[in-house]
C-alpha cells in the first residue's frame, strides 16, 4: 500500500507521517517514511534536486522540469522499480499534487494547467491525505523553525495564495487517487489523526474499492472549486 501525506507549507506533514508510522507499528504492520520520487532509481532525481536549490522553488521552470522530467516520468518507472521495501506500507512525504498546486496558485504556470487537466498521468495513491492548517496555526509553527524558505513564508504571510493552492490541491489533484482525506490539522494531535488514517488504510483493504473512489472530508469549510483560469 502507498499512502500519500501532502498539503501546504506549515500544515504537519513530516509530524503525521511519524505518527502514522508508530500507529502502524502499535499494530503490528511495518511502515516506511519515502520523500521524492517514488521509483527506487530514478535517473533525474539528483538533477532536480540541484535545479530547484539553485533557482527559484515555485519558478515556471522549476515547476515544469519536475512535473515532466520528475514526476511523469516518475508514474512510468514506478511500475518496474517500486519503492523498497517491498513489504512495508511506504508513506510519502508529499508528492506531485502540491507542486501541481504551487504551479496554478503562483502561475497560473502552463506545466501544471495540464498535469491539472490530466492528474492520472501521474502515479496514483491507495491512501492520500491532503493536510490543511489555520493562517494562525502555521504562522505558529513557523516561528518555531530555525530555517524556513521562500515558500514557507509565502504560504503562511498570502492567504490569497493559500485558499488558491487548497482549491486546486483539493478539487483538483485529489480524483486521481483510490481514496481521499481532507483534514484540517489545527487543532488535532497527530496521535488522533493518524488513528484515524490508519482506520481508513485497514477498511481499504477490506472492501477493495476501485480507484476514481470517494471524498471523505474531516472538515466542513472546504475552499470553494477554482474558477477556469487561461494557463496561458
Amino acid at each position: 500500500m502507498r499512502i500519500l501525506i501532502d498539503g501546504l507549507d506549515m500544515a504537519g506533514k513530516t509530524t503525521l507521517v511519524r505518527a502514522l508510522i508508530a500507529e502502524f507499528a502499535s499494530r503490528g504492520i511495518s511502515a516506511t517514511r519515502h520523500r521524492g520520487m517514488l521509483a527506487e532509481h530514478h535517473p533525474l532525481e539528483q538533477v532536480l534536486r540541484q535545479l530547484s536549490s539553485a533557482r527559484q522553488p515555485d519558478s515556471w521552470w522549476t515547476t515544469t522540469a519536475y512535473l515532466v522530467g520528475g514526476f511523469a516520468l516518475d508514474s512510468l518507472l514506478v511500475r518496474f522499480d517500486p519503492p523498497r521495501p517491498y513489504n512495508a506500507v511506504i508513506i510519502q512525504d508529499g508528492y506531485a499534487d502540491r507542486t501541481v498546486a504551487f504551479g496554478m496558485a503562483g502561475g497560473p504556470y502552463l506545466a501544471a494547467a495540464l498535469f491539472l487537466r490530466w492528474p492520472k498521468l501521474l502515479a496514483p495513491f491507495d491512501l492520500a491525505i491532503y493536510l490543511h492548517a489555520s493562517p494562525a496555526a502555521r504562522a505558529k509553527r513557523i516561528a518555531g523553525r530555525d530555517y524556513v524558505d521562500c515558500r514557507d513564508v509565502r504560504s503562511v504571510q498570502d492567504s490569497a495564495f493559500a485558499e488558491r493552492f487548497h482549491a486546486f490541491h483539493v478539487h483538483g489533484m485529489g480524483r486521481r487517487h483510490r481514496r481521499l482525506l481532507v483534514v484540517d490539522s489545527s487543532d488535532r494531535k497527530p496521535g488522533d489523526m493518524a488513528r484515524v488514517i490508519a482506520d481508513e488504510a485497514f477498511a481499504l483493504t477490506r472492501d477493495g474499492s476501485s480507484v476514481g473512489g470517494r471524498l471523505t472530508a474531516l472538515r466542513r469549510d472546504l475552499p470553494p472549486h477554482p474558477p477556469r483560469r487561461d494557463p496561458a
